[in-house]
């Protein structure tokens, strides 16, 4: 998918094509007065994960990048240990949705028959199905102490996700998550009807592409949920910075990991919820 913007002179509804979104015929008033046109809707489907013909998992997803998705997806959820234990993935399409396929190594088959867990009808919540409550709170990686940021470069990230958004430019019903160089450069990005689906995708993107997130921090269009942070704490990355507000239970998983959080990252502005240190030129007040 192409992260360029579409030009501000076309209308999304006259762009020949919108990937991950579908034409759809609408009605409105706006400004008082009422219109009839096409316009682009976010698809979201049924997203099955089979792991060596074991069905694991199934998500409502928007329908791109999905090997990204597949193998974030794994690691994430500590299913693979690393993107050499997946072999292969092959992505199925058919009436009811996408079943997607992953060959994985014996030693991950195992680890996934370990974990016992049903994920059918998982929501955002990412606790649906979880057989118990030792299993919601799992031993997560302490995460390095070495990284600083810049202040600026937090708000230098945040101001250019739109620009790369474009199925949520096209649709208004996506989230992102973006992995961001030291300086606030966005270098990948990724994006999902689902946060943290956005999130797998970006996990899954950056190891495929072998690169060292923790390098760099991310930022998602989202609430801060436990399980952002969670996702965030499996992939390496020790700052996640997110547009809106964190929960509680972020915050305290957060801690439990060592990874810097922050809410409301907003243009200048920004709440810091654990960590402040990592903000090497955050204001005095940050650091008390």
């Amino acid at each position: 998918m192409s992260m360029a913007a579409l030009p501000s002179s076309v209308t999304y509804a006259d762009a020949p094509s919108c990937e991950g979104a579908m034409l759809l015929p609408v009605r409105g008033v706006r400004g008082g007065l009422a219109f009839a046109v096409q316009d682009w809707v976010a698809q979201e489907v049924p997203v099955a994960l089979e792991f060596n013909g074991i069905s694991h998992a199934v998500m409502l997803a928007t329908p791109l990048d999905l090997e990204d998705f597949a193998l974030g997806f794994s690691l994430t959820e500590g299913i693979l240990d690393g993107a050499h234990e997946l072999y292969g993935v092959e992505a199925e399409p058919s009436a009811l949705g996408i079943t997607v396929r992953l060959d994985v190594a014996s030693a991950a088959f195992a680890r996934l028959k370990q974990k016992r867990r049903s994920m059918a009808g998982r929501t955002g919540c990412g606790l649906c199905g979880t057989e118990s409550l030792a299993q919601v709170s799992r031993e997560l990686p302490v995460l390095a102490d070495g990284m600083r940021l810049e202040r600026r470069a937090i708000a230098r990230a945040m101001s250019r996700l739109q620009a790369q958004q474009t199925l949520q430019q096209a649709t208004g019903a996506v989230h992102a998550a973006a992995w961001c160089s030291a300086e606030g450069e966005v270098m990948f990005l990724r994006e999902d009807v689902g946060r943290h689906n956005a999130l797998d995708k970006l996990v899954g993107a950056l190891a495929a592409a072998e690169v060292e997130a923790s390098a760099g921090f991310i930022a998602v269009t989202s609430r801060a949920s436990f399980e952002m942070v969670q996702k965030t704490a499996m992939a390496g990355v020790s700052l996640l910075a997110a547009v809106s507000a964190p929960t509680s239970f972020a915050v305290q998983t957060a801690q439990r990991a060592g990874l810097t959080l922050v809410g409301f990252a907003r243009k200048d502005d920004l709440v810091v919820y654990c960590l402040p240190e990592r903000l090497a030129a955050a204001p005095e007040a940050l650091a008390h």
